[in-house]
């Protein structure tokens, strides 16, 4: 039962998100930074498919990371300014368990988000290669087309169907981009890491989101991001340089928080030209970490927001 109303609340979460404005937006932006990328591509004399892939996929991971902030401080304070929240804690239905369905219902979104993006950034590395530019364009018009139709004519599919469209434009994406080996594994190694960096995000605003409002929200969690992405830096402050109680407290920080370079490997890493490192092993173990942190994350705002008092 417990399993049944979490993915209710999911379902819910999704459907809510997928017709937030600002997504369609920022979805538009992700779109026109491949477009841009494919301009800054062309004035490279060498190396415009690592030019566009780099770019492109540098982009997604940053509008991801906007996304995940954007949702995950607004949802619950928008249930609570709404009231709906209420009638939904007056069911039988436990806190965390409300919780837990608001993230991985935002986390669906994200998920659909990187897909989209990471499927039209494939076209337009294979559009670099030996495929026709009037192909790249047309094939994925086409796909996106179908699927407005379809939900124009069957309305109860529209909010559904972005993800099956994700999985499509990935798919084509892929054939699509299949004599830009390194490139196409690129985009998509770092598609999968951004995924599980914005699953840590995610719940990294949900915990502030418990006792805050949506602008502490975002400040904490953005705050704690670029933290994390300096981990590594942190960990390796010069003692000779910023002393050695500076240095302790770097190393200290690099520990308490999200080690969030993790989900940004290097290039040799994605393409598999790195000498001596696994890709399967270093994701796995990124995914490892990730779950740990995702449990742990959770597990404090479901305390925090079972203390909260709405009255």
């Amino acid at each position: 039962m417990a399993l049944s109303r979490i993915l209710t609340i999911a379902e819910n979460t999704y459907r809510e998100a997928v017709r937030a404005k600002i997504l369609h937006g920022l979805i538009a932006l992700a779109v026109g930074t491949s477009g841009y990328s494919l301009i800054v591509g062309a004035y490279a004399l060498r190396n415009q498919n690592k030019v566009v892939s780099d770019l492109g996929a540098a982009s997604i991971s940053l509008y991801s990371i906007i996304v995940a902030i954007i949702l995950g401080a607004t949802s619950l304070y928008r249930e609570l300014e709404l009231k709906t929240l209420f009638p939904i804690l007056a069911r039988p239905i436990e806190r965390w368990e409300y919780l837990v369905g608001k993230y991985l219902g935002t986390v669906l979104v994200l998920v659909v988000f990187i897909g989209l993006n990471s499927g039209l950034l494939l076209f337009a590395v294979g559009a670099i290669g030996t495929r026709p530019l009037t192909l790249s364009i047309l094939l994925p018009a086409v796909q996106i087309g179908l699927c407005v139709l379809l939900g124009w004519r069957v309305p109860r599919t529209r909010t559904w169907l972005p993800l099956p469209l994700a999985v499509l434009l990935i798919a084509s994406g892929t054939w699509f981009a299949a004599d830009s080996v390194t490139e196409r594994a690129v985009i998509l190694g770092q598609g999968v890491f951004t995924a599980l960096e914005v699953s840590v995000v995610t719940c990294l605003c949900l915990v502030f989101a418990a006792f805050s409002s949506p602008f502490l929200t975002a400040i904490f969690t953005v705050s704690v991001f670029l933290v994390g992405r300096s981990a590594d830096t942190l960990a390796r402050l010069p003692e000779v340089m910023f002393g050695s109680a500076i240095k302790q407290l770097g190393v200290v920080l690099s520990y308490v928080f999200p080690n969030l370079m993790v989900y940004v490997p290097s290039r040799e890493l994605l393409s598999g030209e790195a000498a001596g490192v696994s890709l399967l092993g270093y994701g796995a173990w990124a995914a490892m970490q990730a779950a740990a942190w995702t449990v742990g994350l959770l597990t404090v705002a479901s305390l925090v927001f079972r203390r909260r008092d709405f009255l």
